[in-house]
């Protein structure tokens, strides 16, 4: 089984409006309202792509209800652990330029800290987890640590999308993906990149260092999978660009999902850079059948 955990979910309020004018009333010509986090954007795509998912983490308040809502609408299952305080409200304003007021999230207690690692003693061996997004304000900068600990000691595998210290220490524990864009690839070394081939010597690096599958997207440029049998890239797929919200974790969705169903790491790959891109073409994430269309346009070659 797959699990998605989020720990700082949101609503997502999407205002469109043709200008905003600062100390004015605005009026939106058109609004949305989406579940939102990295680890539920995850499951969203998974359920797209026919690959079942539970979704973890924490919700509180009417703002957590409509969350939990909008996924079982979708059919995605979930285990959330309700708390105290609301889920937060994140903004988005689209006028002459995009403009977003990400909300703090709730207060998680001790005690409510100690449910989500009872949680993860129950995974098997077989288990993926996904970890994504960022950490409720009042959570040490360990706690994702913690939480991979628990992960390994039950024999399960893990997915990390985070950057920085944290990354860097999960690295240690042998994750079965990461992924990284080339900008935070080459923050994570301290170095800067001049070519796609300056890349390449990182990203060997990150395999020999215990990362099973390293993924690294390149905005235009395309993607690139490091594994231990090489290295390879996939091509640009040519639309409109629309939305760079949810692309990420479309990719990690699309490369464990199809993993999952085929055990066949470069059919993965390809299937990661088509929902990556289906998103990154799409208003909110990518359709199923809009999935379809880019996979297979998508052509993997093997780099040296």
């Amino acid at each position: 089984m797959i699990y998605t955990l989020t720990l700082n979910p949101s609503i997502d309020y999407v205002v469109q409006l043709q200008s905003l004018t600062l100390g004015q009333v605005n009026r939106a010509h058109t609004t949305h309202k989406f579940a939102g986090g990295k680890g539920i954007n995850v499951s969203r795509i998974l359920a797209r792509i026919d690959t079942p998912s539970t979704a973890l983490g924490y919700l509180g308040g009417f703002t957590g209800d409509f969350v939990e809502n909008k996924l079982k609408q979708e059919n995605i299952d979930t285990k959330f652990i309700h708390v105290q305080e609301d889920t937060r409200i994140n903004v988005k304003l689209k006028a002459q330029q995009e403009t977003e007021i990400n909300g703090q999230g709730p207060t998680i207690s001790i005690e409510e800290q100690l449910q989500l690692k009872q949680q993860l003693t129950q995974l098997k061996e077989n288990d993926l987890v996904v970890i994504a997004g960022s950490l409720p304000a009042n959570l040490t900068s360990d706690f994702y640590e913690q939480l991979i600990q628990i992960i390994r000691q039950q024999k399960a595998q893990f997915v990390i999308d985070t950057t920085g210290k944290a990354l860097e220490t999960a690295i240690s524990y042998q994750p079965f993906l990461i992924k990284p864009n080339h900008h935070e690839l080459a923050e994570l070394f301290n170095t800067t990149f001049s070519s796609i081939e300056d890349i390449y010597p990182y990203g060997q690096k990150l395999v020999e260092q215990g990362v099973q599958n390293v993924l690294v997207s390149m905005a235009d440029k395309g993607a690139l999978l490091f594994t231990k049998d090489g290295i390879y890239r996939s091509n640009v797929l040519k639309y409109p660009l629309k939305n760079s919200v949810g692309a990420g974790d479309s990719m990690i969705a699309g490369f464990i999902g199809y993993w999952q169903q085929t055990n066949n790491v470069l059919e993965a790959f390809k299937m990661g850079v088509a929902c990556g891109s289906a998103t990154a073409f799409s208003d909110d994430l990518a359709t199923s059948s809009f999935i379809k269309e880019c996979f297979d346009q998508v052509i993997i070659t093997k780099c040296e």
